[in-house]
Formats: C-alpha cells, sequence, structure tokens
C-alpha cells in the first residue's frame, strides 16, 4: 500500500545541530515522514541569500533517530530548500517547517530572517511553509510550549487543504503555558531598528564594528504581531512575497502622464 503520509521538510537558519530544530522535528515527527535538510553552522540575518560562485556540499548525518532522514549543507536556509527539493526528495513536499528559531522574527525582522527567508522559499515552490521562532534568544531556550504550538499549527494547516502555497510567520512569547492565552492572527507591525556600530580595535590597533541597536515599534495597533506577543499571545502573520505596493501603483497611473 503507498504511503499517504504528508512528507514534512524541515529547515532553519541556526544551524543543524541548534535545539530549535530538535524540538521542532520532535513536535512533527508524529505528523508525518520528516525530512531534515538543515546549515551545517549559524547563518541568522542571512535573509534570501543563495550561494553562487561556491561549490554545495551535503552530508547525511543521523541527528534525529534512525527514523528521520537527516542531512547538513554548507549554503544558506535558502540554499537548503532548493537542494532538498531538488536533490533530496525529487518531489515537492507537502509542507516546509522551518525554526524552531532562537530569537524573534516579528515584525521588520522578517526582512533579515533566513528562518523566514527558508519557509519564503518554499513558498515560492508552490509549498506551503510555517516559519517558527520563539522570543527566547537563550540557547538553552525551554521548547515546551514552543513545541505543542507547532505541533497545533502545523496539524490544523495541514488539515486546511485550501492553502496551497501559503505561508506563514508565527512567533511564540515567552511564557508558562497557563499563561498563553491563545493564538492570535495578525498583521506585521510597523517597526524598525534603531542601529549604531559599536567602533572598537583590535589587538594589532585597527579598526573593527559590531552591529548594535534597539527595536522601534512605531505601531499602535491591537491587531498586529508585536501586540499579540506583548499580550502573551501567539502571533501568525499570513506572508506574501509579492513586493508591488499596489495603493502607489494606482496613485501614479492616475497622477503621472508617462
Amino acid at each position: 500500500m503507498r504511503d499517504t503520509k504528508p512528507v514534512i521538510l524541515v529547515t532553519n537558519d541556526d544551524d543543524i545541530t541548534a535545539p530549535g530544530i530538535h524540538a521542532l522535528v520532535d513536535s512533527v515527527r508524529s505528523l508525518g515522514t520528516v525530512v531534515v535538510v538543515a546549515p551545517d553552522r549559524a547563518q541568522s540575518g542571512m535573509g534570501h541569500a543563495i550561494t553562487i560562485g561556491v561549490p554545495l556540499r551535503m552530508n547525511k548525518v543521523n541527528l534525529f533517530g534512525d527514523d528521520i532522514e537527516a542531512w547538513q549543507c554548507s549554503g544558506t536556509p535558502v540554499d537548503c530548500v532548493k537542494l532538498a527539493r531538488d536533490k533530496i526528495l525529487h518531489r515537492v513536499p507537502d509542507i516546509c517547517l522551518s525554526g524552531i528559531n532562537h530569537g524573534a522574527n516579528h515584525s521588520i525582522n522578517i526582512i533579515y530572517s533566513g528562518t523566514m527567508s527558508a519557509a519564503t522559499e518554499a513558498a515560492i515552490e508552490g509549498i506551503t511553509s510555517i516559519g517558527f521562532s520563539t522570543l527566547d534568544y537563550n540557547f538553552e531556550a525551554d521548547f515546551t510550549v514552543p513545541k505543542k504550538v507547532a505541533y497545533k499549527f502545523t496539524k490544523r494547516v495541514l488539515e486546511d487543504k485550501t492553502l496551497h502555497g501559503a505561508l506563514f510567520n508565527v512567533n511564540i512569547p515567552v511564557v508558562p503555558e497557563e499563561h498563553l492565552k491563545g493564538i492570535r492572527i495578525c498583521r506585521q507591525a510597523k517597526a524598525k531598528w534603531d542601529e549604531d556600530f559599536d567602533e572598537r580595535r583590535d589587538p594589532h590597533g585597527e579598526k573593527y564594528y559590531w552591529l548594535t541597536g534597539n527595536f522601534k515599534n512605531m505601531d499602535e495597533g491591537e491587531d498586529t504581531d508585536v501586540w499579540a506577543l506583548e499580550n502573551n499571545y501567539v502571533s501568525v502573520v499570513p506572508v506574501q512575497f509579492d513586493l508591488t505596493n499596489y495603493k502607489l501603483k494606482k496613485e501614479l497611473e492616475k497622477r503621472w502622464k508617462l
């Protein structure tokens, strides 16, 4: 009899040994056939970068148990998704999960996030995709609540057959389970980073710079991901990769004579 279990591609940007990806695999392994293809080193903040001009390498590893096929890749999170589809799976998986990221990917962070770029790449290929992040930056973060959220939301998405190619950004607050108020469908808050470069000198007296910054929320709406997380909700933002400003497009078509 043909195996009808969904194929679940799992990747991340924190590297294949990070606790977050192991928590994600553990949370969804009962939902289908899990295949892991993830970077062999940390790739946070890589955005949608791809590797050009340098050979990509993959090695099969046994890090998740004998029942989970897993590969580590020398490339970026986006490279991992591309190689997984073309060289590992030889087919389109039923869903792609990225994470669980150590740290927030709400609001403007989605632009820089390797976690979300991997999910976005899968969505470009028509694969329903979810990026999971917990607001806990600690490498030893407690994934008890994020694992339950990942299982519940992934199961719900798999059951909804209308979501072909949909893309979701899921962020999970750091609260005990009894204080978690639920899951809210949100919009992305308008926010930015006020950045600074801390200037330092190396032992040779040469200058180098260390990026620092403060997150600045400029959106007071109660329907945003930032508001939801601050109020102990899991935020779910449906995401699209069409960057066209349709409102401005309409205005310019009326005002400009080109």
